[in-house]
């Protein structure tokens, strides 16, 4: 996929971390991987149920391609896939950190309301 370096006008880096880190699931994805060295494919759909496995392939080869992600596969066994941050993605930690305390503040608030 074609990725734009967009011109230094107000706003335009955080469109730049958008187009690598937006749909759905990638931020999720990225949680768990930060929580853990490496992690397989099934034990990420079952630790994120509702994103279906096809969304999840899809998801993680995007990731992949724009080198967030790295993906090892055993040469012994090609069915064991493990995937973990690269260094480029190891750089993400603090924005899916500070998405994390703020979900937890703004879930507190709601929580609070009921």
């Amino acid at each position: 996929m074609q990725r734009h370096i967009y011109d230094c006008r107000p706003g335009c880096p955080v469109e730049s971390t958008l187009q690598l880190i937006s749909g759905k699931w990638k931020c999720v994805i990225l949680f768990h991987l930060i929580k853990k060295d490496a992690i397989h494919f099934g034990e990420l759909n079952r630790i994120i149920p509702a994103c279906s496995e096809r969304m999840l392939a899809l998801q993680l080869h995007e990731l992949i391609a724009d080198g967030i992600v790295l993906k090892h596969t055993d040469l012994g066994n090609n069915l064991v896939t493990d995937y973990q941050l690269s260094a480029f993605g190891e750089t993400l930690t603090p924005v899916i950190a500070a998405m994390e305390t703020w979900g937890n503040q703004y879930n507190a608030v709601m929580s609070a309301h009921k």
